[in-house]
């Protein structure tokens, strides 16, 4: 949903900085994170934002667009990331080195997941804070930008590579041992349930 519904979170939060942004002749892209693969989504997300997919780009100039990033809290992680991916910091204190799993931030802040992903992809140079203050991150659809000329950005396809030969024939393998096992414990289950239907027979 591109409009959004009324806004009722943190208007402070959302609108930090926005007046040291120079916002003539920028674009407001939104981008829908539900069912979103993080790492494709923060790419896409890096590109935008620092203007790399406009002819005039240079490596120099700030010349990219406003993004904005809905349904944050539905964000998608590939494999066991969920529980194996750790976020860790120091307080400046002797052994105090925290961390924090992304199972757990998801819960505290889902937001700072995205925004960890993109800042992360940046260049690490003077263009970095005016690149972060045109990221904006909501939780669910809500946003106060709706009188915004607001354009949604199409995610592009999913390219999935193809398994190679090898690979591809121990799955087949794996897939006919599993269905011989399966056959030979329901041959196992019938043998016996006859077994019990004669014995039953002999006994009357």
């Amino acid at each position: 949903m591109v409009m959004g519904q009324p806004f009722s979170g943190n208007m402070k939060k959302a609108l930090a900085g926005i007046k040291r942004i120079n916002l003539e002749g920028l674009r407001w892209r939104v981008f829908d994170a539900k069912g979103q693969v993080l790492g494709r989504l923060a790419s896409q997300i890096s590109t935008v934002i620092q203007g790399k997919d406009k002819p005039t780009y240079a490596p120099h100039r700030e010349e990219g667009d406003m993004c904005i990033v809905l349904n944050a809290k539905d964000i998608c992680v590939t494999g066991r990331k969920l529980t194996d991916k750790f976020y860790r910091w120091h307080t400046g204190y002797i052994g105090h080195l925290k961390e924090r799993s992304l199972k757990d931030q998801m819960a505290k802040d889902p937001t700072e997941v995205i925004r960890k992903a993109v800042l992360r992809m940046l260049p690490r140079n003077k263009l970095r804070d005016d690149r972060d203050r045109k990221l904006r991150i909501f939780t669910n659809d809500e946003h106060p930008f709706a009188d915004r000329p607001l354009e949604p950005y199409v995610m592009p396809p999913r390219q999935v590579r193809e398994l190679r030969p090898r690979t591809r024939r121990a799955m087949i393998r794996a897939e006919k041992k599993a269905e011989q096992q399966q056959q030979g414990t329901n041959n196992t289950s019938k043998r016996k349930k006859n077994k019990d239907v004669e014995e039953e027979a002999v006994s009357t």
